[in-house]
C-alpha cells in the first residue's frame, strides 16, 4: 500500500514529519533510484527501495523512547557542523538512531525526550496538537502582577500572538535579591526560543531556563547528563497520544 513518503520516514524513525518534508524538498529521498522532490509523493514501503542521503531505510523497527536530562552547553540536534557538543554525545551506549523530541536551547536545560518513533515526534513538536510543555524560569526581577496577566493571555512575538499560558510564582527566594525570582510557565506551543522571548517581550531576562515536563512525562529525579529508558506507563501513554491526536486529523 502506497503512503505518503514524509510519513514512511517517520515511521522508520529517520526524522520528524516536518524535518522529514525538508528533507524530500532538499532532493535527499530515492525511491527506486529516483530523486523525489513532491511532498504529496507517496511510496510502498513492503516493494519500494526507499533511500535517504543514499543509504536504504528501514521501516520495521521496535521504538525506543529515552528520557535524558539535557545540561546546558548541548545543542540539540544529531549533529553539528560546528562541532559543538550535541545531546547524542551523552548516549554512548544507545546503538539506536534516535531524534530528539523538540529542541531545548544551548544555554538551557531540563526534560528532553528522544526516539525512532517519527509520529510521537510530529505530535508532540506540531502546533496543532497543543502539548503542554512545562519550564521552570528564573528571572532578572520579580515579574508585575500586570506582566503575568499579559503572558498567561498571549504576547504579539513576529506580529503572531502566543496562545494562553499557565504561570506562577514558585520560589520569592531572597527579597532584596531578585535574581532569585523563579516562576513556572506551560505552554503548548513551540517557537523558537519561545519562553525566553515571551518574557522579554514584557522587559524581563531569563537567566535559567529548565524544561521539567512535556505532556504527562516528568524529568523526576534524573542527574544532569543522565538519561534513563522510558517506563512501560509512558510506552503506554505514548501510544495513547498519538491515537488520540491523529485520530483527530
Amino acid at each position: 500500500m502506497e503512503i505518503r513518503l514524509q510519513k514512511i520516514l517517520a515511521q522508520a524513525g529517520v526524522a520528524s514529519r516536518r524535518k522529514a518534508e525538508e528533507f524530500i524538498v532538499e532532493g535527499r529521498v530515492m525511491v527506486n533510484g529516483k530523486k523525489v522532490t513532491e511532498l504529496g509523493a507517496k511510496a510502498d514501503p513492503d516493494h519500494d527501495f526507499i533511500a535517504v542521503d543514499g543509504k536504504k531505510i528501514d521501516i520495521f523497527r521496535s521504538h525506543t523512547y529515552i528520557i535524558l536530562h539535557k545540561p546546558t552547553g548541548y545543542i540539540t540536534s544529531t549533529s553539528d557542523d560546528k562541532e559543538r557538543p550535541v545531546v547524542m554525545e551523552l548516549l554512548p551506549n544507545s546503538k539506536e538512531r534516535l531524534v530528539p523530541v523538540g529542541r531545548l536551547d544551548w544555554d538551557s536545560s531540563g526534560l528532553l525526550i528522544l526516539t525512532n518513533d517519527g509520529d510521537l515526534a510530529y505530535i508532540m513538536t506540531h502546533p496543532a496538537f497543543h502539548v503542554p510543555k512545562t519550564y521552570m524560569v528564573r528571572l532578572d526581577m520579580p515579574l508585575k502582577p500586570e506582566h503575568l496577566r499579559q503572558l498567561e493571555q498571549g504576547v504579539e512575538i513576529d506580529g503572531r500572538r502566543t496562545q494562553p499560558a499557565k504561570l506562577r510564582l514558585v520560589n520569592t527566594g531572597n527579597q532584596k535579591k531578585a535574581t532569585n525570582q523563579w516562576y513556572e510557565i506551560t505552554i503548548t506551543e513551540g517557537r523558537n526560543r519561545q519562553v525566553r522571548r515571551m518574557f522579554e517581550t514584557v522587559g524581563y531576562t531569563v537567566r535559567k531556563l529548565k524544561r521539567t515536563s512535556v505532556g504527562d512525562i516528568l524529568l523526576g529525579g534524573i542527574a544532569t547528563g543522565k538519561y534513563r529508558y522510558a517506563e512501560p506507563w509512558e510506552i503506554e501513554y505514548f501510544a495513547k497520544l498519538k491515537q488520540q491526536k491523529l485520530d483527530r486529523k
